[in-house]
Order: C-alpha cells, then sequence, then structure tokens
C-alpha cells in the first residue's frame, strides 16, 4: 500500500511517516529473529531515537513556521512526496545478548516488536481518527 496517498496535511504526514518507519522496523527485527542462527549474522535496527528527534525537530518547525521540514542524517534520508529512506545500522546491544545468552536476545527481540506494535497501532488509529474513518478499536 502507498501510504503517501493518505497525506492530507502535515499532521497526516507525520503520521505517514511514523507508520512507514514502524513497518520498516517490524521487517528489520523479524529478520534478527528469523537470521539468528546464520554464520556471521549481526542484528540491525532503525535508530529509533534519531528518528523520533528528527519527527520532533519537524513538530518544532510546523509549530513555528505552519510547515515540515525534515533533515537528512546517514541513516534517514526524506525525499519528495512524502518518501524517505531507511537504513538500518547493527545493533551493537542484540549482538552482545545473542553472543551471550540466546533466550535473552530473542527476549529483547521480541519486546522491540511489541513497541514497535505500540507504535504502529497508535499512529495508525490517530491518521484514522484524522482521516474520518471508524476505528477497529471502537466499540
Amino acid at each position: 500500500m502507498d501510504l503517501s496517498t493518505l497525506i492530507t496535511d502535515n499532521v497526516a504526514e507525520l503520521l505517514v511517516k511514523i507508520l512507514e518507519f514502524t513497518r520498516v522496523r517490524h521487517q528489520v527485527l523479524v529478520e534478527n529473529i528469523d537470521d539468528m542462527s546464520n554464520p556471521g549474522f549481526l542484528p540491525r535496527d532503525l535508530d529509533v531515537e534519531q528518528f523520533a528527534e528528527l519527527i520532533e525537530e519537524a513538530i518544532t518547525e510546523h509549530q513555528r513556521y505552519g510547515r515540515l521540514r525534515y533533515s537528512d542524517t546517514q541513516h534517514i534520508k526524506f525525499g519528495k512526496n512524502g518518501r524517505f529512506e531507511l537504513a538500518a545500522v547493527v545493533d551493537e546491544n542484540a549482538r552482545d545478548f545473542l553472543e551471550q545468552n540466546t533466550k535473552a536476545y530473542v527476549k529483547l527481540q521480541k519486546d522491540k516488536l511489541r513497541e514497535n506494535l505500540v507504535n504502529h497501532r497508535l499512529a495508525g488509529e490517530l491518521l484514522r481518527q484524522k482521516q474520518g474513518v471508524s476505528s477497529v478499536f471502537s466499540s
């Protein structure tokens, strides 16, 4: 699904970016579990803190000037029409867990998946409300 078609204003654009970020992160985290037994495997993750900082900066810009302005980083690049590129980086903390305790590593990945799912659902619900679409969570 092309999420960029859901963009109607600055708030919707931010929510779509969060949805896309969490979708890609989900794929990366699932691969971390699927590929953990492969020789030479290094667990990866998206830079969540960096993404949050970029979104915070964009919100500040929106509050001040009524427009969104995104800054590129080494691993997050914003393009035209709401598109952006994300590059996963080696997750050093997860690598240490994988080397020392496989069960703790899997738990870490599952915890990240749960947190990511909450963020994805929240952004999706906010976008549905913004677009006036009935919620899957409403009674």
